[in-house]
């Protein structure tokens, strides 16, 4: 089921939605395939989204050894006055606690 994850600024908060329920969380690790979201015609925001095909690739408030399998490549940055995102699909994101969403790749064991 594809579930659709945005920032609540508000309330400092992740929201992740999918048809049957609406859950927030601190931050969120997605473990898989994601891709960019856009609805400019909407007349209120989110506008932009990151979403999901897989539920169960979905880790909420992750604990720091999860995250310590991945490193940080880049920052996914959304363009709310244009309704675009710098980066349209991948694998592996970290929405962090302070607002930032970060594009991952596994880390190698050297």
């Amino acid at each position: 089921m594809k579930s659709k994850i945005h920032r609540c600024n508000c309330r400092k908060v992740w929201s992740i939605q999918n048809r049957k329920t609406k859950i927030t969380a601190t931050s969120i690790l997605l473990t898989g395939e994601w891709y960019a979201e856009l609805k400019p015609e909407r007349r209120c925001d989110p506008k932009g989204f990151v979403a999901t095909q897989k539920n169960h690739e979905i880790i909420f408030n992750p604990p720091l050894e999860f995250i310590e399998h991945f490193k940080k490549v880049e920052r996914l940055m959304y363009d709310k006055k244009n309704v675009n995102f710098n980066i349209k699909n991948g694998k592996y994101l970290l929405f962090a606690e302070d607002g930032n969403c970060y594009i991952l790749e596994k880390a190698t064991d050297t």
